[in-house]
């Protein structure tokens, strides 16, 4: 038995102690999670969107230290500080040889067979494969990576997904070069950290667009040379402005809105890219220009969990945190426990957060 936050109604978890991990199999990790933080998408599941059910265990943002591994597991060792995320990835299928591990195409048992249960044996949807708003998960072991025993766990947790995907959507997806200017639609958790990804890539200008002022002041701190209110009327002229008259080389969106995407083609330079990153709801759509696509070779490209292979970009992110390049401590806005994770996550719903931690 262990406690855990399940989502029993549309954006009410109850903290309930009747949760039944099962044992680890071959391949596979039981992790005794010490933080979790709060993202989004585990919000936006436990309210059915993109299909999420209820009830459910979510959290998908974790860190821990290994407690049980399964026959054939070489990666990790019992009593290794872990992070865990939600990328479940074979290696060897084609978007995992791409290197787009985010979007394996392998099948697994814990896809199958939920290793959560309640008292009566009824299973309990593993959240984001993961189920990490909880004191123990049970994960594959590609979803693990060994850290350093001497980094904070809270901090270590972000590394799970804000960090990799807006740093990694910089580095891995779009390979921003060194002098190329960088557009940032939406600078919370994710888009901080893409200013962080394109501040290290060497960008020449880091312009973040947000409609929060606090979020455009955090940009700054976290590397953005420029800072613009994404609703103004002559956006696309002043984003032209600051790239002597170009347009952006990059654009990413790092939220889910209709408005940011109609936007963003119009702030592209010619033979710019627009990187997808945020993801909206089911059915939201835009509609570019394809003439321009064509003529001015602008590019449209996804970006799911940074474009990750967590094997070997979180040790490097971890080295960078260490030579005090990348910024995680000052991502934590607030630590809650368990029993306080309503008032954490209704923080985020406001706003009021770069990343709410679950302390276990």
């Amino acid at each position: 038995m262990v406690k855990a936050a399940v989502c029993r109604e549309f954006g009410k978890p109850l903290t309930i102690e009747d949760i039944v991990l099962a044992d680890p199999n071959a391949g596979e990790v039981s992790v005794d999670i010490k933080a979790c933080a709060i993202c989004h998408s585990d919000i936006f599941y436990a309210e059915g969107a993109w299909g999420g059910k209820l009830p459910a265990v979510y959290g998908h943002e974790a860190a821990g230290v290994v407690e049980q591994i399964g026959a054939g597991v070489r990666s990790v060792a019992v009593g290794d500080h872990v992070v865990v995320t939600l990328v479940r990835s074979c290696g060897e299928c084609p978007c995992c040889a791409k290197g787009y591990h985010g979007s394996c195409e392998t099948s697994f048992p814990l896809d199958a067979n939920s290793p959560l249960s309640d008292a009566n044996g009824n299973a309990i949807v593993h959240g984001l494969r993961t189920g990490a708003f909880a004191e123990k998960v049970v994960v594959d072991a590609s979803q693990v990576v060994a850290i350093d025993k001497d980094l904070p766990l809270d901090s270590a947790s972000l590394l799970a997904c804000g960090v990799i995907t807006g740093l990694g959507a910089v580095i891995n997806t779009a390979k921003v070069e060194p002098g190329a200017d960088v557009v940032v639609i939406g600078t919370g958790g994710v888009g901080l950290n893409a200013v962080q990804g394109a501040a290290i890539a060497g960008a020449r200008r880091i312009i973040a667009l947000d409609l929060a002022q606090d979020k455009l002041e955090a940009a700054l701190q976290f590397g953005a040379t420029h800072s613009v209110r994404a609703d103004r009327d002559d956006l696309t002229d002043e984003i032209k402005s600051l790239t002597d008259g170009r347009g952006a080389d990059y654009v990413f969106v790092t939220v889910g809105a209709k408005r940011a995407y109609d936007q963003s083609f119009d702030l592209l330079a010619k033979g710019g890219a627009l990187v997808v990153v945020g993801m909206p709801p089911v059915g939201v759509t835009s509609e570019f220009e394809i003439l321009d696509i064509a003529n001015d070779t602008k590019r449209i490209l996804g970006s799911k969990m940074g474009s990750s292979n967590i094997h070997v970009d979180l040790p490097r992110l971890v080295e960078l945190y260490k030579q005090r390049r990348l910024k995680l401590d000052e991502l934590v806005t607030g630590r809650y426990a368990l029993e306080e994770i309503n008032e954490a996550i209704a923080a985020v719903n406001r706003g009021e957060a770069l990343r709410n931690v679950i302390l276990f």
